[in-house]
């Protein structure tokens, strides 16, 4: 296992957290070293037990720890810095609005996308449902067909169902390759110019296979249908650039990025969310309310109606400071180890199956023979090991593995060896409960 330099704790901060001075940038206020992720579980309150021990965290895919600077900026932003943004006259909100809007531009940058490309949802769900609603609603039509993929989050399937149900249009459903990874070559034979729309998993949730997403976007805009793709598994741990990805859209939820819940993002491109309409309405989204008529606000306003999430925005752009100063490069290389050494350590059981590719990024999936992963999970639960057991809301892939369920271990840039050995402690004596 690779060696785990320490990692400088960071710095108490004095002062106002927000002033004019931060319209560039949100200020990091913890002084993050760069010497890559192994030694920082430290920096992770949530992954100390009651007694003062390592909770061994290995649900990560699930939601991911937060790092003290994260839980430092969320606190101070609902404190005695808080205040609303766009409305207020008064310094404060001022500054909170500074703060908020630059906290957009670290997230455009940090996908690499533009600013008015970048707009604010409660996670990856809304985001997919946003783009259902409303490009999918003025754009699709009955006899246009989508494609999905056999592993997608439910969160990509039952949005477009939904739709579907309303139009009319069809949903096709890509198969995999035999490791686990969504057949591209099946894909091109499978498009045709009635798909309007491609929406595939970046990283599979449940298996870690990786897309590749610029094969996917080609293949899409050959026959003219636009790309989605579900960050969620892939912002935490891969560098991703929008334009080199060649995508339409592309999702992702702050809590599994280190940062809060409640809050995530969608990136566009510029020229297709000018030509979506609203999909809410409200506050802030507007641009002149009559009962007559009402206009719109350019986007992303136009999709962001109501009081926005301000304090979690804040503490999304905290944790991408923190990612960025590991650096997603260290991150994954450190997760791929650990995933390497878990799969090795697995297959040598020969009562375990294990799922998913050799190189999958920071998840591996298994079952215990004549265990459910239910059980596995209590069990590994009273030694301090917690993993997720179950369908992880990808029932259509757990039923191609035939399986009842998986479970699942995942990691995070906090992970070390440690948690792996305790990991196989804990299966070690499942197996001998269950005899």
């Amino acid at each position: 296992m690779m060696g785990v330099p320490n990692s400088a704790r960071p710095e108490h901060v004095e002062g106002p957290l927000f002033s004019a001075s931060d319209a560039e940038d949100v200020r990091s206020f913890d002084k993050l070293s760069s010497d890559g992720p192994a030694g920082r579980a430290a920096d992770f309150p949530g992954l100390h037990s009651p007694d003062g021990g390592r909770w061994h965290y290995l649900d990560s895919a699930a939601t991911a720890q937060k790092p003290q600077s994260v839980i430092d900026t969320v606190t101070r932003a609902m404190g005695g810095d808080y205040a609303t943004v766009h409305r207020g006259v008064y310094a404060r909100s001022a500054n909170m609005t500074l703060a908020y809007e630059a906290a957009r531009r670290k997230v455009a940058r940090f996908l690499g996308g533009a600013e008015d490309e970048i707009v604010y949802t409660r996670g990856a769900t809304e985001a997919i449902n946003l783009v259902a609603q409303s490009w999918g609603a003025s754009h699709l039509k009955a006899g246009d067909r989508i494609l999905l993929s056999l592993l997608e989050h439910h969160s990509n399937i039952v949005p477009w169902q939904l739709l579907r149900d309303r139009i009319g249009f069809a949903i096709d459903v890509c198969p995999l390759t035999e490791d686990g990874r969504i057949d591209l070559d099946a894909a091109e034979r499978m498009l045709t110019p009635a798909h309007k729309l491609v929406s595939f998993a970046h990283v599979s949730n449940v298996l870690g296979s990786v897309l590749d997403a610029p094969r996917a976007a080609a293949l899409a805009h050959a026959v003219g249908a636009r790309l989605l793709l579900d960050g969620c598994q892939a912002v935490p741990r891969l560098p991703i650039d929008v334009a080199a990805l060649g995508c339409d859209f592309y999702v992702f939820s702050s809590h599994k990025l280190y940062g809060p819940t409640g809050i995530g993002a969608l990136w566009a491109r510029a020229e297709i969310l000018e030509a979506m309409p609203p999909w809410q309405g409200g506050g802030a989204m507007i641009d002149r309310v009559m009962f007559e008529k009402t206009t719109y606000a350019p986007p992303p306003a136009r999709f962001e109606a109501g009081t926005p999430a301000i304090v979690e925005a804040l503490g999304l752009a905290a944790a991408i400071d923190y990612v960025e100063a590991v650096g997603r490069e260290a991150i994954h290389a450190h997760e791929a180890e650990l995933v390497r050494d878990a799969r090795e350590a697995l297959r040598r059981m020969n009562d375990v199956t294990v799922f998913g590719p050799e190189d999958a990024a920071g998840i591996v999936s298994f079952v215990l023979d004549g265990v459910h992963p239910h059980d596995l999970g209590t069990i590994l639960d009273e030694e301090g090991v917690a993993i997720r057991a179950g369908h992880h809301c990808a029932q259509p892939l757990i039923e191609h593995l035939g399986v009842p369920a998986t479970a699942r271990a995942s990691f995070g840039l906090y992970n070390d060896s440690s948690d792996i050995a305790a990991l196989l402690r804990g299966i070690e004596r499942t197996k001998r409960i269950f005899g």
